[in-house]
């Protein structure tokens, strides 16, 4: 198997990996990689994140394909919108025979 030169591993495409471990149920997201393909980027983020058999599930994703807000909309993202009452329910009447809530 040749070894790949330094040039080489730039031009192949950034991965982002997310790993499920064994005490949780949500992926979390661990690091980047480059890697040739999608089988490569699975093998790659197995070896280099779950080195102590942590995970149970590992997840890889190109990078070129995330879409993220931008810090500039972080008011119309985030901000809660007053015009959505049904969001924040203090309005609602909650019977006594329900309890604590």
């Amino acid at each position: 198997m040749s070894q790949a030169t330094p040039k080489a591993l730039n031009e192949w495409p950034l991965w982002e990996v997310f790993v499920r471990s064994k005490q949780g149920l949500e992926h979390k997201h661990c690091g980047s990689l480059h890697a040739s393909d999608a089988q490569h980027a699975l093998q790659m983020a197995r070896d280099v994140y779950t080195r102590r058999q942590e995970g149970v599930s590992i997840w890889v994703v190109p990078s070129n394909t995330i879409t993220a807000s931008a810090p500039d909309d972080k008011a119309e993202f985030f901000e809660p919108a007053s015009d959505k009452i049904y969001r924040h329910p203090t309005f609602y009447v909650i019977p006594d025979e329900v309890g604590h809530m």
